[in-house]
């Protein structure tokens, strides 16, 4: 999905990707402040070899760009996260965030419209009361499928710092949304105030040594989230120790090999993303190098790391000076948290098969992504000899990433962002 020019409007640009509960629905928003919802295709459901059919639902302007005239600073319209409700009827509701606003947006499909009113024509206009001598019964018509986005809640004026994540509770009443140095709960119908559960910024500025990467509540217990930091840890906090959750009640972080120490050590051991598995036992954490998965009962050290791109060690100087080094990439678990998906550089992503302990890198771009064509493993050659398939370090393209990616929750159906494309791929049926 996207445009096939090379030619990138900043506008365009993908910045956050998100299947709902079922997976019929994935969103999308990017940097022009716009949300895309699309839909799998109802007929593709009988069809095994069509069930990454997507076709676009209803898109909508989310969020516009604003002026800050306190600070004298722009607000990007750039949407940071979507995170979908828990559906309880049949319109659909999702929160949607750029630096500083969050609005839950109503999703509804119309498809009848009533007709016959008394005081009005049909037009709208309102008739003369004098010629009205009957009374009439409205009626609803069947009419052309419209699907409706309409915004809810505005929940404003509550971060000083740029908001980095949302995350709705299992309790599906509350949500958290977290900023660099300070997190808030929100009730989803409460708009004028929200609760202050985390804040880790200093009396003095200049002390401040680390932010606030990421932050998500456990899936199934209300009470427990987690944040991570741009240190490498992470803490769990438990909401019925105290209203104000600064002290953790584990803290999880795994101690740096001095072999592989170097200046660039604190900027790759930043966590850019950190998501729980959908049984809540493990969790996962991703860095520069690296995605690593925690179990919550072991704060020592990961149960199982894999190295995502771990021949990229080599070239963090120019990482460093074309600001690479800074990506966040996001991470997430297939449906019954089997196999875990993050994204690298040379628009490769990478899979990690954790029963079989094997890992995949394929490619999303537009030469070898034609439609119901099988994607071909990729190798990067480290060093040595290059064999006839492989693609030397040297020639990766790293101003294309994939940064944002989606798993289905019930099926291997995945989404995965490129710059302004959005990859649909499936699993092959056999």
């Amino acid at each position: 999905k996207g445009a096939i020019d090379d030619d990138v409007a900043e506008a365009d640009i993908i910045s956050t990707v998100e299947f709902n509960h079922s997976g019929e629905l994935l969103a999308t928003g990017d940097k022009g402040g716009r949300v895309v919802i699309f839909q799998q295709e109802p007929e593709s459901k009988n069809q095994p070899q069509c069930r990454g059919e997507y076709n676009v639902y209803s898109t909508f302007q989310s969020h516009e760009p604003e002026f800050d005239y306190l600070k004298s600073l722009e607000i990007e319209e750039k949407i940071n996260k979507i995170r979908w409700l828990p559906q309880k009827n049949a319109a659909q509701f999702l929160l949607s965030t750029n630096d500083k606003t969050i609005k839950l947006w109503k999703i509804s499909e119309r498809d009848k419209r009533p007709e016959g009113y008394n005081l009005k024509e049909e037009d709208g206009r309102y008739r003369d009361f004098n010629t009205i001598t009957t009374l009439r019964v409205p009626v609803f018509r069947p009419m052309d499928l419209m699907v409706e986005a309409s915004p809810r809640r505005v929940f404003a004026n509550a971060h000083t710092y740029h908001i980095n994540s949302i995350s709705v509770n299992s309790d599906c009443e509350t949500y958290l949304s977290a900023d660099d140095l300070r997190i808030n709960l929100w009730n989803v119908e409460i708009t004028d105030r929200s609760f202050n559960i985390v804040d880790i910024k200093p009396a003095n500025m200049e002390e401040l040594t680390e932010v606030i990467t990421a932050a998500e509540f456990h899936p199934n217990q209300c009470n427990t989230f987690v944040y991570s930091s741009s240190k490498g840890t992470i803490r769990l906090c438990d909401m019925r120790t105290s209203a104000l959750c600064d002290k953790h009640s584990k803290m999880f972080e795994e101690p740096e090999d001095p072999n592989n120490r170097s200046f660039f050590s604190e900027i790759i051991s930043s966590i850019s993303d950190v998501k729980f598995c959908h049984s809540g036992r493990y969790m996962m954490t991703r860095d520069y190098l690296s995605l690593k998965i925690w179990d919550l009962n072991m704060e020592t050290r990961p149960v199982e790391t894999y190295q995502v791109h771990e021949y990229l060690r080599s070239k963090l100087c120019s990482l460093y000076e074309n600001d690479c080094i800074f990506d966040k990439f996001e991470c997430c678990w297939n449906g019954n948290d089997s196999v875990v998906m993050t994204g690298s550089y040379n628009n490769f992503f990478r899979m990690f098969d954790r029963g079989y302990h094997q890992d995949l890198t394929l490619e999303a771009s537009r030469e070898n992504s034609k439609p119901r064509s099988v994607l071909k493993p990729r190798k990067v050659s480290t060093g040595g000899k290059r064999k006839k398939d492989e693609i030397s370090v040297d020639s990766l393209d790293f101003s294309k990433k994939i940064l944002h990616t989606a798993w289905h929750p019930l099926e291997n159906i995945i989404a995965v962002a490129t710059t302004n494309n959005l990859y649909i791929f499936q699993e092959k049926p056999n």
